[in-house]
């Protein structure tokens, strides 16, 4: 995945967890990688994404 390609695919996941809050990110990344063609071998690098960023809008809420 190029870098500039790369970046779009994080900035899109992240927003769209802010959207969902999924509650299970391998299933959502699974799901994301599958619906939009996305390249395999990264979702694990985009599951700790999401997983990062559903850490994130936990503790803004508190």
């Amino acid at each position: 995945m190029a870098t500039k390609g790369h970046n779009e695919v994080k900035e899109s996941l992240r927003e769209m967890t802010r959207i969902f809050r999924p509650k299970d990110p391998k299933k959502f990344v699974k799901e994301y990688v599958r619906k939009y063609h996305i390249t395999g071998g990264y979702e694990e690098e985009l599951t700790l994404l999401v997983e990062d960023e559903l850490v994130k809008l936990d503790s803004s809420v508190s």
